[in-house]
């Protein structure tokens, strides 16, 4: 009863303070994109998300094999090309390209780890990547 009181007041809390003058407070700095290249870093993000779901249940369920593929194949170094990484960079200001490269090289070195079948590296290998992922949403806003 007490976590879904807790749940409930969260969500709350989020519809009452999720209005536009939180918007125009947003101290993260904005980074403008053409639209059609803003839809697609969104998208790329949004999948990014999906496989950090895809990783976790896989790990949930032991399968690390399939952790470390999801995680090379959609997130790690491999992904570069599949994302269109070259022509979005030259959008990003600095930062945003080192937190993304961040990213994509913590989630080759998670895959690697998962490889190895120690679940407790792999997880600490994982944290790297979405902490990677929490600095640049943390400094970064698209519109």
């Amino acid at each position: 009863m007490m976590k879904k009181c807790g749940y409930t007041l969260v969500s709350i809390l989020l519809a009452c303070f999720s209005g536009q003058s939180i918007a125009d407070e947003d101290p993260r700095q904005l980074v403008q994109l053409p639209d059609m290249m803003q839809q697609h870093m969104l998208s790329n993000m949004r999948d990014h998300l999906v496989a950090l779901n895809e990783i976790l249940i896989s790990m949930s369920t032991g399968e690390l094999e399939k952790a470390a593929d999801v995680a090379e194949t959609r997130l790690g170094m491999s992904s570069l090309e599949s994302h269109n990484a070259s022509h979005m960079a030259a959008f990003m200001p600095e930062g945003m390209r080192q937190a993304g490269n961040r990213m994509h090289r913590a989630a080759s070195r998670f895959s690697l780890k998962a490889q190895e079948g120690d679940v407790l590296s792999a997880y600490r290998a994982l944290s790297e990547v979405t902490s990677a992922c929490v600095a640049c949403h943390s400094g970064y806003r698209i519109r």
